[in-house]
């Protein structure tokens, strides 16, 4: 027992690490060809971000551990909105632009709930699956996505900055790295994670919601609260939104193409959270003081989280 959660924590570390070299590595490569530091956030970045998800979502789905994908997936997507906006909005209120409030939230919230009809295919009732066809959707909605992103893009050009380039080997070294490291700590993240779930007698689908979901969260984690206390609101919120509609149009939609994934519908309690959640937050750029989320506010979505998380593990004991 003790060793499979060193182990964990040893994958955490690798997938953690490996982000971060993968970022530099990728950055450094779209610096080299002179691509915008805004081009790189919206799409190096906010990958890198997400690795951890990807990696450990193909590993399960090849696997055939639908529970862990999928309570992967919206585990993390509640852990970025509840913890990490709650934690980044205690930090500092976060004051969000016009196009966040009006456009990117809506996005999100657009996506959540059509993730939710697809895993249900439109019935709610009984056993159903994430097909290849349902990944498909996902994945053309993506690239209309990107599409919406570098269109944004063009409207704000932002120059590269000035920075010292790296030699080309090291440029490869720390990509080829990172991804070995991703592959490395997800193969250790979802083998030992399903060992203390069987040895604890817990199900994946609740290791999935929270173990392996804040694990995978970490680095938005770090990149929000770092963002909150140098005071810039766009990075600490757009890094949710952004990771929310990565993990679900481009992970989960590669993870059922992979292999088409058995969906529990217990797990739509999680996905209603999501939802309710996102609501919230949209509420709250819409009312009050427009386009800003309140400490109070950031506090009410931390305080729920901690009664969510409470109330998952006290059904399974």
């Amino acid at each position: 027992m003790i060793i499979p959660g060193l182990l964990v924590l040893v994958g955490f570390v690798s997938l953690i690490y490996g982000a971060i070299w993968l970022v530099d590595g990728a950055s450094a490569l779209a610096k080299k060809y002179k691509v915008s530091d805004l081009a790189i956030g919206l799409t190096i970045v906010a990958f890198g971000t997400s690795a951890p998800e990807l990696v450990v979502n193909s590993i399960a789905s090849l696997k055939g551990h639908s529970d862990i994908v999928l309570g992967n997936i919206i585990g993390s997507n509640n852990f970025n909105l509840f913890i990490i906006l709650g934690l980044s909005g205690l930090i500092i209120p976060i004051k969000v632009q016009t196009s966040t409030a009006w456009r990117e939230i809506p996005i999100s919230l657009f996506v959540s709930i059509l993730l939710l009809f697809l895993l249900n295919d439109f019935a709610f009732s009984g056993h159903t699956y994430s097909t290849r066809i349902d990944g498909l959707i996902m994945l053309v909605l993506f690239c209309l996505f990107l599409f919406y992103v570098f269109k944004q893009m063009k409207n704000d050009p932002q120059k590269t900055t000035l920075d010292i380039q790296k030699p080309v080997i090291r440029i490869w070294g720390l990509i080829i790295i990172g991804l070995g490291a991703l592959i490395t700590g997800g193969q250790f993240v979802v083998v030992n994670s399903v060992d203390i779930a069987n040895a604890l007698g817990v199900s994946e689908k609740i290791i999935g919601l929270t173990i392996i979901a804040a694990g995978t969260s970490l680095p938005e984690l770090v990149t929000s609260i770092v963002a909150a206390t140098k005071k810039n609101s766009d990075i600490a919120i757009g890094n949710v939104i952004g990771s929310n509609v990565f993990n679900i149009l481009l992970i989960l939609s590669i993870s059922s193409i992979i292999k088409p994934i058995e969906y529990n519908t217990k797990f739509n309690l999680d996905m209603y959270i999501l939802i309710g959640g996102t609501v919230f937050l949209l509420t709250s750029m819409l009312t009050g003081q427009r386009k800003k989320l309140d400490r109070w506010e950031a506090g009410v979505l931390f305080g729920f989280y901690i009664i969510y998380a409470t109330y998952l593990v006290m059904k399974e004991i």
